[in-house]
């Protein structure tokens, strides 16, 4: 494959080399703080509400450091390469890592559990359960100095079409940074929360990209007692960041036969320590049985002791190298039944890196419209969508995003004409994570140019964090009407809450229903459903349609039942709230939720949802509050300060927390969210002559109410 940070062609031996993004200051060691947490980097102002008293001032914990930014963790399995690192590059050998030693851990830890997911009837006809699934390679960021947590910017690979994927893979490593990567917590816990696991990376690079044997060997190094100290520390990692396995790519030749036989045994090692806690492994199509490297584009007798061997399962899959062909993809099918395996493991490698839709993919060898799919597929670097881009605001993003994964027509449930672009959601059927009360969406995308709470802007500045994402519609959109369909799309303009919403707009000739989330919700009698919503041209009328049973085929109509929203009079754009009471439904078992917009005199309309929940019409308490927020560390010049901060996790059920900054005029600017308990601020400018900036922390809920805050504050020198 190839160095994502150096612009690699994965299937060559001598691809071109890109130079590497600027690097950062060295960063000295601290003492990890408390719990584990990622965060936005956001600003704005607010209006005031309700504070605890901050504690008296008090100076930080821990000593400045002229650079206390975390980062995603990286590391040589053992031996370090020759001179000294590059400037803003540490080298880390994880032979000698140690939780306790860490001082970023508390920021790359995922905090949000691997979600249980089930399959609903395809929007598409030939959409396909049971078959092929989907793997994504991505590179969100740079190997070395790619932010812990998000940062200040819009301009950043939001990912949201998680119902299509079955695995992720946090792509990257370089010989010159670090060949072992651990994924950041953003990206683990918006996977988690749609289901799908997340894999490290282990990529052993060729020769010509500076590999050295002596790390593979030292990956597979083995104890005087037979074990294998590496898989070991493999696991560790795993389960102290919160993911869920590691992607092994050995692509550095000149091994033999014993070096093969080892890693094999490594690999074994490795999925037998990780299984007691749901880890998986990936073996990538490089090394085979004669310790060289040898990319087969196949499941075949050289490379197959990696997958399976005589003793049983060696990986849980195996990505196919991108020479496949119809004939090797075939026969490595063939082989996997033979071996009694399922062919659904093997992922056909698709290079979409530099021309995405327009890739030349032989769809019919892997995912054959007239007869079983023969393999299951992967992209290689489908951020393409984000890159090839010259716009890059999140609108353009998504709308690119939203072609990729949908196809041309941008609505799963009526596709366009295929060209040769073969979008998954024509073939591969979605999945959902919605299955239990409370739910609630905000259509945030874990990115935007501001950040909204109950719809007023407090934090004015772009920002990422994936980690913030909410669980959105898993088929975007499908739409049905019988007059002209509307646009519908992710819009940052205006949101209710986070970053986004969603906005139908167009001249309605006809009512139009869109669909949202795929459910399996267990309905009581005082079960009620509401809308934030805002008319902001035109007049309509706003229903909601909860299905009891799915279609009986996939590509059949939703059968919702549909139920006229309350309807009050207010100004063009006000934010207002309908609520829906669902005793009719007591009883049954909600399997979708939908919209449906109809226009007076069918003209043109633009109305947008904030909103959707679906909850028990009981009292809403707030959550628990976090404990003991703490300045952990800071560094202060000029009036601008970075701070580390953590709190103590909250009693009971929490989806994430809010951390604010109570300016002296009493009015909060939003900083930051994460899902776990640790914070870090990059930039935080004081406010005219205050003696200190003072921090406040909420619980969020899944209904997106917030806790009384706990506080601090970090006095100015």
């Amino acid at each position: 494959m190839s160095e994502s940070d150096n612009g690699a062609d994965p299937r060559t031996a001598c691809p071109s080399r890109r130079p590497a993004s600027p690097p950062p200051s060295r960063r000295r060691v601290l003492a990890a703080g408390a719990g584990a947490g990622a965060a936005a980097l956001l600003g704005g102002v607010g209006s005031a509400t309700e504070a605890q008293a901050a504690p008296p001032l008090r100076p930080p914990a821990a000593e400045a450091a002229p650079d206390l930014a975390p980062y995603a963790s990286y590391w040589f399995p053992d031996s370090l390469p020759p001179g000294v690192p590059g400037p803003g590059i540490t080298w880390r050998s994880l032979s000698r890592w140690t939780p306790e030693s860490d001082p970023d851990l508390a920021y790359n830890t995922a905090s949000v559990p691997l979600a249980p997911r089930f399959t609903p009837v395809p929007p598409n006809a030939g959409a396909r359960a049971g078959q092929a699934r989907i793997s994504s390679l991505v590179s969100f960021g740079p190997t070395a100095r790619n932010p812990s947590q998000g940062s200040a910017t819009a301009d950043h690979y939001a990912l949201t079409h998680w119902a299509y994927l079955d695995e992720l893979v946090f792509w990257g490593g370089s010989s010159g940074e670090g060949i072992v990567l651990a994924p950041n917590a953003p990206v683990v816990d918006a996977a988690h929360r749609h289901g799908v696991p997340v894999l490290g990376n282990v990529f052993l690079p060729p020769v010509v990209y500076g590999g050295d044997l002596q790390w593979t060997r030292d990956l597979v190094r083995q104890d005087s007692q037979g074990r294998f100290p590496i898989a070991e520390k493999l696991v560790l990692v795993a389960r102290t960041h919160g993911f869920d396995g590691w992607f092994v790519n050995a692509e550095t030749d000149g091994g033999d036969s014993a070096l093969a036989a080892r890693m094999r045994a490594f690999l074994r090692a490795l999925r037998a320590a990780g299984a007691p806690y749901g880890l998986r492994t990936t073996w990538y199509d490089a090394m085979n049985s004669t310790g060289r490297v040898g990319w087969q584009g196949a499941l075949n007798a050289l490379n197959q002791e990696f997958f399976e061997d005589r003793a049983g399962r060696v990986a849980d899959t195996m990505f196919v190298d991108f020479r496949w062909t119809p004939q090797t993809l075939a026969a490595s099918g063939a082989l996997a039944d033979r071996l009694g395996r399922s062919r659904h493991e093997l992922w056909a490698a698709l290079d979409v890196e530099s021309e995405g839709w327009d890739s030349g993919v032989r769809w019919d060898a892997i995912i054959p419209r007239e007869r079983a799919h023969v393999v299951s597929f992967g992209f290689y670097r489908p951020e393409w969508t984000l890159g090839h881009l010259t716009d890059r605001s999140p609108g353009a993003f998504h709308r690119a995003d939203e072609r990729f994964w949908t196809g041309e027509s941008l609505d799963p449930a009526h596709p366009a004409p295929e060209g040769t672009w073969r979008a998954p959601a024509t073939a591969v059927a979605d999945r959902s994570t919605v299955t239990a009360l409370p739910f609630a969406c905000a259509f945030n995308t874990g990115h935007g140019e501001r950040w909204y709470e109950d719809g007023r802007v407090t934090g004015d500045t772009p920002w990422n964090h994936l980690g913030l994402q909410d669980r959105l519609p898993g088929r975007r959109w499908a739409v049905e009407t019988t007059g002209a369909r509307p646009s519908v799309t992710l819009d940052f303009a205006r949101a209710w809450r986070g970053g986004s919403s969603l906005l139908v707009s167009g001249s309605l000739t006809a009512p139009a229903a869109v669909g949202l989330h795929c459910t399996r919700l267990p309905l009581t009698a005082s079960a009620v459903l509401e809308l934030v919503h805002a008319t902001e041209s035109g007049t309509v009328t706003v229903e909601v349609g909860v299905a009891t049973r799915e279609p009986a085929a996939p590509g059949e109509p939703v059968p919702y039942t549909w139920m006229k929203a309350p309807a009050k009079a207010s100004a063009a754009g006000v934010w207002r709230t309908s609520r829906i009471a669902l005793a009719a439904l007591g009883g049954r078992t909600a399997y979708g939720i939908a919209v449906r917009i109809t226009a007076r005199g069918g003209g043109a309309v633009s109305w947008r949802l904030g909103a959707v929940s679906v909850r028990e019409d009981t009292a809403r308490r707030r959550p628990a509050a976090p404990g003991a927020l703490t300045v952990d560390a800071s560094a202060q010049q000029d009036g601008t300060a970075a701070v580390r901060l953590s709190w103590r996790r909250a009693a009971g059920p929490v989806r994430h927390y809010e951390l604010h900054r109570l300016l002296p005029d009493g009015t909060r600017r939003f900083l930051g969210g994460t899902c776990g308990t640790a914070l870090y601020l990059p930039a935080v400018t004081r406010a005219g002559r205050e003696p200190a900036v003072r921090f406040e922390v909420r619980s969020v809920d899944e209904l997106y109410v917030a806790s009384v805050p706990a506080a601090t504050a970090l006095p100015w020198t």
